[in-house]
């Protein structure tokens, strides 16, 4: 592996003001399944993930509970820690917190150079704030007065001194580094509303908060009266987990490595367009920094009737809940809500995620398809195929080139599909062929249709590694012993 074949990708960081929902653990997966497709293609994955920890709406989350504001986002943070065991997560994933010494002292530098650079001025103003989004709200945003995003929380009118970010002064640059970048935000709907954003002309927003109102973050260098801006902070995490600034200047730094020759990939939703690929990109050129290489947009998850899944509504989904109702024996749960979220949710659009639709896909595509087939071809192989060294040169096949190249457009809809396809091609072949019949009166060919199945078997276990990667080794491990697998991959749920 070279150095010059580096990949990063990085989930947003979630806000740690209640238990994680089943919305952030699809961003968390998918980014993982892309990060996983990239080591099988050789490269060396720098993936990261971590929690957002400042900002007004931890404030008063912990103040509502009346609880410490260190200790609440502490007994948070580790919930969300918990995602990477309970969603079969990369085990060098990385994971940072806002809180952490280092990331406060990398979002202290990256003032610093933005301030030197003639880019931060303080001056007093009057605005609509919505706690929820953490963002000034303009008239024409609101519905009835309301943020459509969070319709259920009354805005706030700030009206104070602050530090803004002369975001006005990056239109052009922006409109010309999207020009340049022609697929810089995922999918192509998303990027038309950025330019058409940018288009019409950028406001500088405020960066501080006075911290008599609100002392949660990262102190403004040098005036021990404002805090840092929530966004300002948080968006720094993506270069602070790379050991920036200090790496800024060594050659072999993770920062020079996957950052400034790299191409650096940010996974997050619709509702974070705006911070992800224009205020950050501005952020990043008025520090003199190289831009992200690409933002991929997801959608909303939905619930009953069609409502957007929101912590602040009370209608999310609770993803330790769903891995446990679909444990089973073989701790299949988490494999399911894995395949779920890639495979039956859409990539950019906003999906329903009902019980109903989670049991009816986990039974067709899993208890009965990929489970049912291994469990089918595995038998004849076990029953017929007596030699384990038949199957010895499996493992040496490679996955083709189209396979791979559907990755690249972060449809992982149609990568599934894909998998689904050879998936039926057996089944198919099973049956029109009959082995389980045909090796009775003609052997010899009975076991070559048996041992092509083990093969396709193998190969379908190798492409489903990205997406379920505990399924994936269970296939193989029985496929390298010639046996049935130990437990059921995955138990029918009626």
């Amino acid at each position: 592996m070279t150095d010059s074949k580096t990949f990063y990708i990085t989930t947003t960081l979630p806000y740690v003001n209640a238990e994680p929902h089943v919305g952030f653990a699809m961003e968390l997966i998918r980014a993982d399944v892309v990060a996983r497709a990239k080591k099988l293609q050789g490269y060396n994955v720098f993936f990261n993930t971590g929690t957002d920890e400042h900002g007004q709406k931890l404030f008063d989350a912990a103040e509502k509970e009346g609880k410490n504001v260190e200790e609440y986002v502490d007994f948070y943070a580790e919930k969300f820690r918990g995602l990477k065991d309970l969603l079969g997560i990369s085990d060098d994933v990385h994971f940072i917190r806002t809180t952490d010494a280092k990331h406060i002292q990398a979002a202290t530098a990256f003032w610093k150079r933005c301030d030197a650079n003639g880019f931060i001025y303080k001056k007093t103003y009057q605005a609509k704030y919505c706690v929820g989004c953490e963002l000034e709200k303009t008239d024409s945003e609101l519905v009835d007065g309301r943020c459509p995003i969070h319709p259920g929380k009354e805005l706030e009118l700030v009206n104070e001194e602050n530090y803004f970010f002369k975001f006005s002064e990056f239109g052009s640059k922006l409109l010309d580094y999207y020009s340049e970048n022609p697929t810089f935000v995922v999918p192509d709907f998303r990027f038309n509303e950025i330019k058409s954003f940018v288009e019409r002309g950028l406001q500088d927003f405020s960066i501080s908060r006075l911290k008599e109102k609100m002392s949660w973050g990262v102190p403004v260098p040098g005036d021990d009266k404002h805090v840092m801006y929530v966004w300002f902070d948080a968006l720094v995490s993506y270069i602070s987990t790379l050991g920036w600034p200090e790496g800024e200047s060594d050659t072999n730094s993770d920062f020079n490595k996957f950052w400034k020759n790299g191409t650096p990939t940010q996974y997050c939703g619709k509702d974070n367009l705006r911070q992800q690929s224009a205020m950050w990109q501005a952020m990043l050129m008025a520090a003199s920094l190289p831009n992200s290489h690409q933002i991929v947009i997801d959608g909303f998850l939905t619930g009953e009737g069609g409502i957007k899944m929101s912590k602040s509504i009370g209608n999310v989904v609770n993803p330790y809940d769903i891995v446990a109702e679909y444990g089973g024996a073989a701790g299949a749960g988490t494999d399911a809500l894995r395949y779920f979220c890639v495979a039956e949710l859409s990539p950019f659009e906003d999906s329903p995620f009902t019980p109903e639709r989670f049991k009816e896909s986990y039974n067709a595509k899993l208890a009965n398809g990929i489970g049912n087939l291994t469990n089918r071809v595995m038998k004849m192989a076990e029953t017929y195929l007596v030699e384990v060294e038949e199957q010895a040169d499996i493992p040496e096949q490679s996955l083709d080139a189209e396979y791979f190249a559907l990755y690249d457009s972060y449809d992982l809809v149609k990568v599934s599909a894909y998998i689904w396809k050879h998936v039926e091609e057996a089944n198919f072949i099973i049956q029109n062929e009959q082995p389980f019949k045909l090796v009775k009166t003609d052997e010899e060919k009975g076991k070559e249709i048996i041992r092509d199945l083990v093969v396709r078997l193998y190969s379908i276990a190798r492409m489903l590694n990205p997406i379920i990667p505990s399924t994936s080794e269970k296939i193989k491990t029985a496929v390298k012993a010639n046996k049935m697998p130990e437990e059921a991959l995955f138990l029918r749920k009626d």
